[in-house]
């Protein structure tokens, strides 16, 4: 990862005031960056803000309000960012859950509406912006679960009226879809000054297991990496000149891996994007 001062370059980071979005943001911190924090909990990001303010003196970091799986409030963190006027250089979309039971306001899975369709939804909002930037990129944070999935039930691409429990399983679902959402943007923003990554941490111990019982979060915990060592690779993706120009690729440990055979399916990215664009309504 380069250690170049990054003055001068704003990074909106979504669940940034945990696990490794807050280890990303205060790496950012140390080197000068502007930061956005995109989160649900103001009482909770407040904290680690006062926290960054206190560490770096005049540091530009501010707090956004957003709950990544819900459009009215996507829509309206959008909004509130845009009209700033702040410039965006990079999208980190880091927040999301695993192992959930319950659907998100509009209707939809929750793993699904976190990890991948609120995403979606806010990066086409903010493309803009991005756009602006004579460097932009993107940033998803996928997982090496991707490549345990088979197949894309496109039913959990629709609203429901009952809510399921997804398993381990949908969350590898949704980290494919990450990638694919990575590649389809690189094949949308060619020829522009906006490059997309997709990405594997590394088993890390944070609070996207919640939602398991206490006893497997603190087994599973022992063998994980720390905050720290998972932002690293998110790092890299974000701020490595050595990436500058390279676009729609899938990382690890700091270096470019091939992803499953899924991932790299264009057509099957094009249908992603059709179907994701359908029901969030693209940018309006």
């Amino acid at each position: 990862m380069s250690v170049g001062d990054l003055a001068g370059r704003t990074f909106l980071v979504t669940g940034a005031n945990s696990g490794i979005g807050r280890a990303t943001v205060e790496a950012l911190a140390s080197r000068n960056a502007r930061l956005v924090l995109a989160c649900r909990s103001e009482p909770r990001t407040l904290p680690v803000l006062e926290g960054l303010h206190a560490r770096h003196p005049g540091l530009d970091a501010a707090f956004l309000q957003v709950d990544i799986s819900d459009f009215t409030s996507i829509r309206s963190a959008a909004s509130a960012f845009l009209t700033t006027g702040r410039p965006l250089d990079v999208l980190i979309n880091n927040a999301g859950v695993a192992v959930t039971a319950g659907l998100s306001a509009d209707g939809f899975d929750l793993t699904y509406a976190t990890n991948h369709i609120g995403p979606f939804l806010l990066t086409n909002l903010l493309l803009p912006r991005l756009r602006e930037s004579a460097e932009g990129r993107i940033v998803n944070v996928a997982s090496a679960a991707h490549y345990r999935a088979k197949r894309i039930d496109w039913s959990l691409l629709a609203p429901r009226t009952v809510a399921r429990r997804s398993g381990v399983m949908d969350y590898a679902v949704t980290k494919l879809m990450n990638i694919l959402h990575a590649k389809a943007l690189a094949q949308r923003l060619a020829g522009t000054s906006v490059t997309t990554y997709a990405l594997h941490t590394g088993g890390v111990a944070t609070n996207i297991w919640r939602t398991l019982p206490g006893p497997v979060q603190w087994f599973l915990k022992l063998f994980m990496l720390t905050a720290e060592q998972g932002a690293q690779t998110p790092l890299y993706c974000a701020t490595s000149p050595g990436l500058r120009g390279v676009t729609g690729r899938y990382y690890d440990q700091s270096r470019e891996k091939r992803p499953s055979s899924l991932a790299e399916n264009e057509s099957l990215a094009s249908e992603l994007w059709e179907r994701t664009e359908r029901v969030t309504g693209g940018q309006r």
